[in-house]
């Protein structure tokens, strides 16, 4: 699988940080403040995948990028960035040997932590 870095999704995560556009809950809120399939598809079908894509901090090459499947380690509610969205994908990335998504998600919850 080719996961990588979405550096455009973590550029508009950390300009959504400076914007005040976060909230900061806690680690295991994330079962809950996730996009439901629903929420990801009305966002899709309003946005197109080039601004869905901005809310994913991986993306796999292997997949169409025209696709769901082609992003990966969300982090928001396609409105703000969550805190809790950061660490599940921190956390998963570190399991999975994606340092360069883990590392991201580490500087966007560091960023998150000094605002």
């Amino acid at each position: 699988m080719a996961t990588k870095l979405n550096r455009s999704a973590f550029e508009h995560a950390k300009q959504l940080v400076r914007d005040g556009k976060y909230i900061t809950d806690e680690r295991d809120a994330w079962s809950e403040h996730q996009p439901s399939a629903a929420d990801e598809n009305a966002y899709l079908d309003k946005h197109g995948y080039e601004e869905y894509g901005k809310w994913y901090l991986g993306v796999d090459d292997d997949q169409n990028a025209e696709t769901k499947s082609h992003y990966k380690f969300p982090y928001g509610d396609f409105v703000k960035v969550h805190r809790c969205g950061v660490i599940s994908a921190e956390s998963r990335a570190g399991q999975n040997d994606y340092d360069d998504i883990e590392n991201a998600a580490l500087k966007l919850r560091e960023l998150i932590d000094k605002q």
